[in-house]
């Protein structure tokens, strides 16, 4: 005789966590909840899956009409899944995450009513989020600090052609403390997968700067060292 396994109706949600690179800034992509609860306030983009949709479906579906970001690649990273995370009853989330950069960005404009508008905010100063969205957005923010510092995930956040500054400048940022700018220089430059152009800044009103570029090609092929900080 066969053991009949017990029937339960699980609910899923997603909840995206995508962490942007501007001016100085490391931002957090929020939007401005429409709907109880917690209506009008601040969260990461997230909603329920359908039951008809894989995980990953419902993750770009779900980034697209609450910001209007689409064909953005997410990595999952963690489930959350307290009794008590939301207060109308059992919902695990799958939490995501991506790194983009902000220039020359899309416009945030959401594709529902759920959402009043998103918006790019600093993480520095975040406030409260709905439901457990502070955990799950510290979650992510411990993540990209441990990646920072064995992968070229810095890399995505930063424009094609960059300046050694403007690459320091994105490490403490991430990484939330001051580094010594000869020692950082020092490790970049002898990883070997920085590629030097010969263009300087344009339009400064300081003394431009050189211009460099991330060579993928040449980290495939010889990186073998974890980048160090």
């Amino acid at each position: 005789m066969k053991a009949l396994l017990p029937s339960f109706e699980s609910i899923f949600s997603i909840d995206c966590v995508i962490f942007g690179f501007d001016r100085g800034e490391l931002k957090i992509l929020l939007i401005e909840r429409n709907e109880e609860p917690f209506k009008d306030w601040l969260a990461l983009p997230g909603y329920l899956v359908a039951q008809d949709e894989s995980i990953d479906d419902a993750a770009s579906r779900i980034l697209h009409e609450l910001t209007g970001l689409k064909d953005i690649f997410m990595e999952q990273f963690h489930a959350f899944g307290d009794v008590n995370r939301h207060p109308q009853g059992r919902v695990i989330t799958v939490a995501y995450f991506a790194m983009l950069r902000l220039n020359g960005a899309k416009e945030l404009k959401p594709l529902t009513s759920f959402a009043k508008k998103a918006f790019w905010h600093p993480v520095n100063n975040l406030p409260a989020l709905a439901f457990d969205h502070s955990e799950i957005f510290e979650k992510a923010l411990q993540k990209i600090k441990r990646k920072i510092t064995y992968q070229p995930i810095a890399f995505e956040l930063l424009p094609e052609k960059f300046t050694l500054t403007q690459l320091q400048t994105l490490y403490e940022a991430v990484l939330n403390r001051k580094l010594d700018k000869r020692n950082f220089r020092k490790k970049m430059l002898n990883y070997g997968i920085l590629k030097e152009l010969d263009e300087k800044q344009k339009g400064v009103s300081y003394r431009a700067a050189k211009l460099y570029k991330f060579d993928k090609r040449k980290y495939a092929k010889l990186f073998k060292n974890e980048l160090s900080f």
